[in-house]
């Protein structure tokens, strides 16, 4: 058999596994890359996505976009902000009292009352989100 004979076969079977492959890729979450920053960023939660909204009105002037720090705030993409070391009240506190320096030279965070707490949930999500997407998960806090 010649394989011009068999080309409209081929063609049907490229096309068929094609879009399996598409609809299998469907299952599974999806993730981009920045290539300026190197950041994975996830196909985030509902809420997460509310956070996300809620983070960029209230805290990327000093945490930056995608939490990757400026001069005035840190990142939250550093293992020291895993949920071991500062954990979902950490953040809670800090934008309900505020907090003194402590890991970085950027001076005193002060409360941020317009934040509401179903905002601060959504943030808190979306921070976490974004911390497992590039590789920071809980671990035990180690006093040095």
């Amino acid at each position: 058999m010649k394989i011009t004979e068999q080309l409209p076969k081929i063609l049907i079977s490229a096309v068929v596994l094609g879009g399996l492959a598409l609809a299998v890729s469907n299952f599974f979450p999806k993730k981009e890359t920045s290539a300026e920053t190197g950041l994975t960023l996830p196909e985030f939660s509902p809420l997460a996505q509310d956070g996300q909204v809620a983070f960029n009105r209230n805290c990327a002037q000093c945490h930056g976009t995608n939490a990757l720090g400026t001069p005035q705030g840190p990142t939250f993409i550093h293992p020291v902000y895993n949920p071991g070391h500062h954990a979902d009240e950490a953040f809670v506190r800090a934008v309900l009292y505020g907090v003194k320096q402590h890991h970085w030279p950027f001076g005193d965070m002060p409360a941020q009352p317009q934040v509401s707490k179903e905002e601060l949930q959504a943030i808190i999500s979306y921070v976490r989100e974004l911390q497992s997407a590039n590789g920071i998960s809980y671990e035990p806090h180690q006093m040095n």
